[in-house]
């Protein structure tokens, strides 16, 4: 069986979530069907989707599964323990489930006006360990990073409203309060692996 047969029903929900309309409520529904897809663990492991080798030069991999145009776009993410992130936004609804491994995710809130589009300023509202039975959900507008620890790489799909390509207004916070484009720095391409 290919992770694809499974992949494309599992889409098909989502679908229809998201024509609804995606709020927190909707975010729920989708961690549930995320989880349960996250338990086909003879589909989707790191047999399937290796992890990075430490040492040569990348910290992530980022397996895209569809290629749907606008519509909602899976993925599944391998980290190394080291890597992170800078608190973003994702401009579109995203869960993330883990497969395998741990994700410290900080949860911020903003605090400034956003009236300066340079700068913001950020108070820390709560951190989540994503990891086996312990999920993560975003609106657009709400923003996190990650770190992962420990000694081993996670496996985790991150699933998002629209392909994380064509964000072009996600940013990012720097820890001194910079504003920045997310994608344009920060973003490095995924592996299209389409019909696995």
């Amino acid at each position: 069986m290919s992770a694809d047969s499974v992949v494309q029903p599992f889409l098909q929900q989502i679908r229809a979530i998201h024509q609804r309309g995606v709020d927190r409520q909707a975010l729920e529904e989708i961690v549930g069907l995320l989880e349960a897809l996250a338990g086909r663990r003879e589909l989707f492991n790191f047999e399937r989707f290796p992890a990075p080798t430490a040492g040569e030069g990348n910290t992530q991999f980022r397996y895209r599964l569809n290629d749907d145009g606008d519509t909602p776009t899976l993925y599944v993410n391998s980290l190394l323990p080291g890597k992170s992130t800078i608190a973003h936004n994702h401009e579109t609804w995203a869960v993330i489930v883990a497969i395998e491994g741990q994700e410290l995710n900080q949860v911020f809130r903003r605090t400034d006006d956003g009236s300066d589009p340079t700068r913001a300023d950020l108070h820390l509202d709560k951190e989540v360990i994503v990891q086996p039975g312990t999920s993560i959900s975003f609106l657009g507008e709400d923003l996190h990073g990650i770190s992962v620890d420990g000694e081993h790489p996670t496996l985790h799909f991150h699933l998002y409203g629209r392909p994380l390509e064509e964000l072009e207004n996600r940013y990012g916070v720097k820890a001194d309060g910079t504003v920045l484009n997310y994608n344009k720095s920060q973003m490095t391409p995924s592996i299209e692996a389409f019909g696995l």
